[in-house]
C-alpha cells in the first residue's frame, strides 16, 4: 500500500490506545516550549528564550505598578545565571499561589476590571518560567504572612506558610534549565535594554538592577534620547493623550527608525499601531504644508516611538512581537482611526505653534526630495538590473523558506543570510548550510568604501544594489527577508577589511538594520587540533593551548587562513546549532559620524599614528 507521496512504508506502525497520552501543564510546556516562549537559545541574542522568561516575571510586577501598587522592582542576576525579582505590589493571593504559577489558564488577568490593559500572557507566562527552570521559587507577602513554594522543573517540592514582617509583594527566583537552554548566560546589555523600556513606559517606576537604579521621567522622549546615534535636527516632539504617547524628530541619517509598544510590550516587529503611526504622521505633515510631497521624503530620517494601551490586545504569535489588534477594545474604535485622530489633532497643532520646528522639518523634507529626484533615473535602472540579474543563480542562493513559502516577507527567528566573498568560501557555506533557513550571498571582491557617498551609490554599485535587493530593504527594514544578516569573511586582514566595508555600508544607509540587532559576524575556528581519537576546533589561542594539553603530545595542528580551506563536512559544524555569532551593536555612545570619519574617511595623520601605535606584526602573533 502506498502513502500519499507514492512511497511504500518500510514498517507499519501500530496505533492503539497506548499511543494516546495526556500531558499535564508543566510537561506540555517543557515538550512544546516553542509554543510558549519561541526560540530557546543561549542568551547570545536578544530574542532568546531566557529573556522571554525574565520578561514574563517582570510583566506581572509591571501590572502591579500600573494598578497603583508598588513603585519599585528589584532585580538581581547572580553569575549571569540565576534571577531574583522582588516587587512591592499586592502579592499573589496566597490561597491560589500554587495554581497561579503551575496551572495553565489560571490567573487574575481574566478579570478585566483588575487588569483591563494587562501586559502579561493571561494565565500562561509565569507557568512557562516555572516549567522551564531547574529551580523556581515564589513567595507571596501579604498582611504579615508569607507563603513560599519551591519547584524543580515545574514539580512542586515544598510549600510552607509562616509569619513575616516584610512589605507586601511578590518574590520570584528562577534558574533556567540548562538542559534546555544549553550553555546559557544572561547578557547585561540585553537585560538593561529590556528594563529601560519598562521605565520609559512607566514614568515614576524605579527598577534596581544589580544595585543600579533605572528610572525615566520623560517617557518616550528619554527613549529616543538614549537610543539616537545621530543628532536630532530639532528638539524631540513629545505628545501624550489617553492611552497613547508618541515622540519623534528627524535626523540626517537615511531611512526610518521606529520603536513601538502595546501595554508595555515592545513590539519589535511593529503591527497595526506602528503602521498607523507611519501613515498618519506623514499624512498630517503633508497636509500641514499643503504641498505635493512624497510620504517617503517626509519620513526619511525620522526617528519615532509610539506606545498605546489596548484592551484585550491580539498579537501575532505567543511572544507578542507584532500587534494584530484592529480595535482599541472589543467592538470599539479601530487602532488606525484612534491613532490617526490623535496625530491629526496634536501634530498639526504643534506645527502651527512651533514655526521654527516646522521650518527645519520642511527643509529636511525638501532635501530628501531633491536627492530622491536626482537619483530617480539611476534608481529605475538599478531596479530593472536587479530583476534581470537572476539573483537565485548568480549572487544569491536562497533558502527554501523564501522560495516555497507564501509568507516570504515575514521574519522568522531562524532565517539568515551569509554574506561572503570569493567562490571557495561561498561554495563551502553553500554545501554545508541548512537549505531550509540559510541563504548565501556571494560578493565579488572587496565592496566599495561608501563613507561620505550619497545613496545614489547604492543603486550605481552592482554589489550594493544586488545586496539591497536580496535583503529587500530598499524601502526600510520592515521588508527584511532574513532575521539575521551574517557577515562571513576570512579571519585575516582582508577579511577584516571586508567586514568594515560592509558595516560602513549598513551604518551609512541602513542603520536601523544594526540598531534592531539583525547584523552579526560569523565566528569560525582559527585552529584544528586533533589526534586519532579526538578533534578540537579552537577559536582563540587560549583554546588552542588547552586543546594541545588535553590531546597529549604531538597532535596535528592546522591553522585555517580562509573559509575556503575548511571542508564542507567540517563547515556544517560551525553554522549549525553550535554556530558562534558576534552581534554588531550600536549604542548612544557610539558616535557613528565620528567613528566612520576616523576609520573610513580620508587617510589623516591622526589615523596613520593610530595604526602605527596599534600595529601587531604577524611574527608576534605566531610566537
Amino acid at each position: 500500500m502506498e502513502d500519499i507521496n507514492g512511497l511504500i512504508p518500510e514498517n507499519k506502525v501500530e496505533y492503539t490506545e497506548e499511543n494516546i497520552r495526556h500531558l499535564d501543564d508543566m510537561e506540555h510546556i517543557r515538550i512544546r516550549s516553542g509554543m510558549y516562549i519561541g526560540r530557546l537559545g543561549d542568551g547570545s541574542q536578544n530574542d532568546d528564550g531566557i529573556y522571554v522568561l525574565l520578561k514574563e516575571v517582570m510583566d506581572n510586577s509591571i501590572d502591579e505598578f500600573k494598578m497603583g501598587a508598588g513603585k519599585k522592582i528589584e532585580i538581581t542576576i547572580e553569575d549571569n545565571l540565576r534571577v531574583n525579582v522582588r516587587d512591592y505590589g499586592r502579592g499573589i493571593p496566597q490561597g491560589k499561589l500554587i495554581e497561579a504559577v503551575s496551572k495553565l489558564n489560571t490567573g487574575g488577568k481574566y478579570d478585566s476590571k483588575a487588569f483591563k490593559k494587562s501586559v502579561g500572557l493571561n494565565g500562561v507566562g509565569i507557568k512557562a518560567v516555572n516549567a522551564l527552570s531547574s529551580q523556581f521559587e515564589v513567595r507571596s507577602y501579604r498582611d504579615g504572612k508569607v507563603r513560599i513554594a519551591i519547584f524543580e522543573k515545574g514539580v512542586l517540592k515544598s510549600d510552607v506558610t509562616k509569619d513575616s514582617e516584610e512589605e507586601n509583594g511578590t518574590y520570584i527566583f528562577f534558574e533556567p534549565d540548562n538542559t534546555l537552554f544549553t550553555n546559557y548566560s544572561f547578557q547585561s546589555n540585553f537585560v538593561e535594554t529590556l528594563l529601560r523600556n519598562y521605565t520609559y513606559l512607566n514614568t515614576g517606576l524605579s527598577i534596581i538592577y544589580n544595585g543600579q537604579r533605572i528610572i525615566s521621567r520623560h517617557g518616550l522622549e528619554d527613549l529616543l534620547n538614549d537610543n539616537m546615534t545621530a543628532q536630532g535636527l530639532y528638539d524631540i516632539v513629545h505628545l501624550k493623550g489617553e492611552d497613547i504617547e508618541i515622540a519623534f524628530t528627524h535626523t540626517n541619517q537615511y531611512g526610518e527608525e521606529y520603536y513601538s509598544f502595546v501595554n508595555g510590550q515592545h513590539t519589535t516587529q511593529g503591527g497595526t499601531h506602528q503602521s498607523a503611526l507611519k501613515e498618519h504622521i506623514a499624512r498630517t505633515i503633508k497636509e500641514f504644508y499643503n504641498k505635493n510631497q512624497e510620504y517617503a521624503d517626509i519620513r526619511n530620517g525620522i526617528v519615532a516611538a509610539i506606545a498605546i494601551n489596548v484592551e484585550e490586545p491580539q498579537f501575532e504569535g505567543q511572544t507578542k512581537t507584532k500587534l494584530g489588534s484592529p480595535s482599541m477594545s472589543p467592538g470599539g474604535v479601530s487602532v488606525n482611526k484612534y491613532i490617526g485622530d490623535f496625530i491629526k489633532t496634536e501634530v498639526d497643532n504643534f506645527l502651527h505653534k512651533n514655526s521654527l520646528v516646522a521650518e527645519i522639518m520642511l527643509q529636511k523634507i525638501q532635501d530628501s526630495e531633491k536627492e530622491r529626484k536626482a537619483i530617480a533615473g539611476v534608481t529605475k535602472l538599478a531596479r530593472e538590473r536587479a530583476k534581470k540579474a537572476n539573483l537565485h543563480n548568480r549572487k544569491l542562493r536562497d533558502c527554501r523558506f523564501h522560495l516555497n513559502d507564501s509568507k516570504g516577507k515575514e521574519l522568522e527567528a531562524e532565517s539568515c543570510i551569509f554574506i561572503t566573498e570569493g567562490d571557495s568560501a561561498s561554495g563551502s557555506i553553500t554545501k554545508s548550510r541548512d537549505v531550509n533557513t540559510q541563504a548565501v550571498f556571494s560578493l565579488r571582491g572587496k565592496p566599495l568604501n561608501s563613507y561620505g557617498l550619497t545613496k545614489k551609490i547604492v543603486y550605481e554599485n552592482e554589489e550594493f544594489n544586488l545586496l539591497q535587493a536580496a535583503l529587500n530593504i530598499e524601502d526600510g527594514i520592515e521588508g527584511l527577508r532574513y532575521n539575521k544578516v551574517i557577515v562571513a569573511t576570512d579571519a585575516d586582514v582582508d577579511g577584516m577589511h571586508i567586514r568594515l566595508l560592509l558595516i560602513t555600508f549598513f551604518l551609512q544607509f541602513f542603520p536601523d538594520l544594526i540598531k534592531k540587532g539583525h547584523v552579526y559576524i560569523l565566528q569560525t575556528p582559527l585552529f584544528r587540533v586533533r589526534n586519532k581519537k579526538k578533534t578540537s576546533y579552537c577559536y582563540t589561542e587560549e583554546e588552542r593551548i588547552k586543546a594541545i594539553d588535553e590531546l597529549g603530545p604531538n597532535p596535528e595542528i592546522t591553522r585555517f587562513k580562509g573559509l575556503g580551506e575548511i571542508s564542507p563536512d567540517e563547515f556544517k559544524h560551525f553554522i549549525g546549532k553550535d554556530i558562534r555569532l558576534e552581534p554588531v551593536s550600536l549604542r548612544k555612545t557610539d558616535l557613528v559620524k565620528e567613528l566612520l570619519e576616523f576609520y573610513m574617511g580620508k587617510n589623516t595623520m591622526e589615523r596613520q599614528n593610530f595604526i602605527i601605535d596599534n600595529l601587531v606584526i604577524e611574527e608576534d602573533l605566531a610566537s
